[in-house]
């Protein structure tokens, strides 16, 4: 059966060459936008592909206020600092993620609270996170949840659309209202996903974006940070550029400042790119559709978009049937020059996180043990 599937994708890849998990394509203007920004020597964090690049975002994702960032784990430390996440404080995110989201948090002194996801969407789970603070969060005079057990302040909450599959967003969005904490979206994986129409990143106080060389479009290394409060995206990119008082010739700074600011040469790979992305995503949603047509006829689970989503498919997946056909699924197909890999281990596994989780994480452990990424690049 494994034969099975390196066939089927070396025919879906049209090669016998080795084929990888995800690798950027570039079939539009990239070239001639880089050429640009050599040409008018605006290769640094100002030039007109800056501007554009987030206003281009604005329109697509429909949120008020875009800003770029040199990657998307810093994009998502900024959010939270602008969230008002201070060192000693809890934030609850879910133990499937990739290191950046828990690393993040991290950043701001703040201590990561890893809850259970939903099977179907391999996110953070709403019920979850509710029964988490019916046990254990208290609402204080000074109007924040605090976690009864610590006494720390539970200031944040950071879902991650995994794979770019949207999580159960509106559900989260509501509990986070009743318990005042800030929601703030990781989705990095999801460009192009949407929740009931609307795109994911959009829902909370705050949502970011990754560009990354292995993401649905790419800006070699890249963030972007999203907000529908103005105010607050002006002031994130005032301190990503060092927090610097526009002036003629002086250097005048009134916060501490980060140097988060995307080049302008990377800018230009992400316009060329955003100008791609719908063609991308139909693609990369056929290739879904016949991954998920030869599995069905193999009895093998395919993770298709949970209901009410429209996803990227930014990443495919299958669920095996145990650890021990995952680990001989993911030995046969990379001895046999097909790229696979197994979900990220649990955050809480990892020892610099190990004392951090909180509740039962069943889902999380069912599904590490059993879940594959197949190689999901768009086709040429």
């Amino acid at each position: 059966m494994f034969k099975d599937v390196v066939d089927f994708i070396r025919e879906l890849y049209h090669t016998e060459e080795f084929i990888p998990l995800h690798v950027p394509r570039f079939i539009g203007n990239e070239k001639k936008y880089l050429v640009e920004c050599i040409d008018t020597t605006f290769v640094s964090s100002v030039g007109k592909f800056v501007d554009k690049f987030e206003e281009m975002t604005e329109q697509y994702t429909g949120s008020k206020k875009a800003v770029v960032c040199v990657n998307g784990t810093e994009a998502l430390h900024m959010a939270l600092m602008l969230s008002g996440v201070k060192a000693g404080d809890e934030v609850i995110t879910q133990p499937i993620t990739f290191v950046a989201t828990a690393n993040a948090i991290s950043y701001t002194g703040a201590h990561p609270v890893f809850i259970d996801v939903d099977m179907d969407t391999m996110g953070l789970s709403p019920f979850s996170v509710e029964d988490f603070l019916v046990d254990f969060g208290a609402m204080r005079n000074d109007g924040f949840c605090y976690n009864k057990i610590s006494g720390n302040r539970i200031s944040a909450c950071v879902p991650m659309h995994t794979f770019g599959h949207p999580v159960k967003i509106e559900a989260l969005v509501k509990i986070c209202e009743k318990y005042n904490i800030a929601l703030v979206e990781d989705a990095a994986e999801s460009i192009g996903s949407k929740y009931k129409g609307k795109h994911t990143g959009t829902f909370g106080k705050f949502g970011i974006i990754s560009y990354n060389g292995n993401k649905t479009i790419t800006t070699g290394g890249g963030g972007m940070i999203l907000t529908n409060d103005e105010e607050l995206g002006n002031l994130a990119k005032h301190l990503t550029t060092q927090a610097k008082i526009p002036h003629p010739w002086e250097y005048a700074h009134d916060y501490i400042g980060y140097n988060y600011r995307m080049p302008n040469i990377n800018a230009a790979l992400g316009v060329a790119q955003m100008e791609s992305l719908d063609t991308f995503i139909e693609k990369k949603r056929e290739i879904a559709a016949m991954y998920k047509s030869f599995f069905d006829s193999k009895g093998i689970h395919f993770f298709s978009e949970p209901e009410d989503c429209y996803s990227n498919y930014w990443l495919n997946a299958i669920i095996l049937n145990s650890k021990i056909e995952r680990d001989q699924f993911l030995e046969f197909t990379n001895a046999n020059g097909v790229m696979t890999r197994p979900i990220w281990k649990l955050m809480n596994r990892l020892s610099i996180f190990n004392n951090n989780n909180y509740n039962d994480l069943s889902n999380a452990g069912w599904l590490e043990e059993r879940v594959v990424n197949l190689p999901s690049s768009y086709r040429l």
